[in-house]
């Protein structure tokens, strides 16, 4: 089972997701307050697991509903994915991966790991 970890920053509070080995599959923008941090860990836990998965590398995708996963390649040429909510806003993003098969083994991982996931708090 993998976790959310809320840490401090500089302007707010952020979360990860971390898979049951410890790596860090998913992160939060930063937000102004711990509630909202909190509801955004509620909503990645409420959307992964039923989130389709757009895969935006592909000419001509299909263009999903939300919930969903934005399979794409960013201007270093990794694969990552974003996580949007119901309401279109982006709730998690991925780090950068080498292989699409790579990538899509993270969105897999998210959508295992928040399953029950308990929330912990960094100093």
């Amino acid at each position: 089972m993998g976790k959310f970890v809320i840490k401090k920053t500089k302007t707010g509070t952020k979360f990860v997701l971390k898979a049951t080995n410890g790596q860090v599959i998913a992160d939060s923008e930063v937000y102004n307050s711990l509630a909202s941090t909190k509801k955004g860990i509620a909503s990645v836990a409420r959307n992964a697991p039923i989130a389709a998965v757009e895969d935006q590398t592909v000419e001509g995708f299909a263009v999903e509903k939300n919930p969903k996963f934005e399979l794409y390649t960013d201007k270093r040429g990794e694969f990552r994915f974003r996580l949007k909510a119901r309401n279109g806003q982006i709730i998690a993003v991925s780090e950068g991966y080498k292989t699409m098969k790579a990538c899509v083994n993270g969105v897999n991982s998210v959508k295992k790991n928040v399953v029950d996931a308990p929330t912990e708090f960094e100093d």
